[in-house]
């Protein structure tokens, strides 16, 4: 491996970790707002306030002049098929336990290993495989899901992940010369439209400044998630980066204790220092294989 394919490698997992955290600290805000607020409602409006700062951003950044270039191929394909996977997402969300819902969506680093190598021909060492299992069981063995729990909306969760599994891989179909910032816009605008229709259908309830205060920071830290897990996925192996997006279920961890008192049991305590082991493994692995690797010509 080169040096500058293992440097894309450390900046993919950064940018996985960033995203993972910005979509945890997103989840938080708007639980709060959920429980006065319909859901289409409540996505809808704090996408239209994440599409703003997007296109301000876009603005700032002098790349106004090249939005027409989402509006078509691969950017806007992965939008739509990113908005898809958010309401089907959702939509299981509210029919499942929570824990099962998380475990489900959280076996997208398995479903992108396996596409990454069928139809991308990305190579996929046997290490990584296991730091993909072992990450994925401590992920079960946390949240500990009910098999009463697992019904039709299983299946539609399970659709979901695999949506969000396609996303990523359209994001290495994108051509590099396009800004991440106008695929997030893309990808903000398909959200806007997709949960804005369903709120027609759901129907709107008055809210008041304290749930707007809440869904505008919520839409600070989406921009973020959208942003760096486009960015994650735009360098780096998929089958390296993919496995920390699992570090969403330690950040979820912390602000459950620090907001709501939650403490693990034992049980969950091995499944997370599973979880840092996979993780740890994969990074102590990607150095050995670096090593060992001789430097290009």
């Amino acid at each position: 491996m080169s040096l500058s394919q293992a440097a894309a490698n450390r900046r993919g997992i950064l940018c996985m970790v960033v995203a993972m955290t910005s979509f945890v600290v997103n989840d938080a805000l708007v639980k709060f707002a959920s429980q006065t607020m319909p859901s289409a409602q409540l996505i809808f409006i704090r996408g239209v306030m994440a599409l703003l700062l997007v296109l301000a951003v876009t603005h700032a950044m002098g790349l106004t002049s090249r939005i027409a270039e989402v509006r078509r191929g691969w950017p806007m394909t992965r939008a739509v098929v990113d908005a898809i996977a958010t309401m089907l997402y959702l939509s299981s969300l509210f029919f499942l336990p929570i824990g099962n819902a998380t475990a489900i969506n959280l076996a997208t680093p398995l479903v992108m290993a396996v596409f990454a190598a069928l139809f991308m021909s990305e190579r996929v060492r046997g290490a990584r495989w296991l730091a993909i299992f072992a990450g994925f069981s401590g992920v079960l063995l946390v949240i500990q899901p009910s098999a009463s729990g697992f019904n039709g909306y299983a299946l539609l969760c399970l659709l979901g992940t695999l949506f969000h599994a396609a996303r990523d891989l359209m994001t290495r179909r994108i051509d590099p010369a396009t800004p991440s910032i106008l695929v997030t816009l893309a990808t903000a605008a398909a959200v806007v439209m997709v949960s804005g229709a369903l709120s027609l259908v759901q129907g709107w309830k008055p809210f008041g400044l304290f749930e707007f205060s809440l869904l505008a920071l919520a839409s600070v830290f989406l921009f973020g998630g959208y942003y760096f897990i486009i960015s994650s996925m735009r360098q780096g192996e998929m089958t390296l980066v993919a496995p920390f997006r699992y570090s969403s279920l330690l950040v979820a961890l912390v602000i459950g204790y620090l907001v709501w008192g939650e403490v693990p049991n034992a049980l969950a305590w091995g499944g997370i220092a599973l979880l840092v082991a996979s993780g740890l493994y994969a990074l102590h692995t990607e150095k050995r294989f670096n090593r060992a690797d001789p430097p290009p010509p």
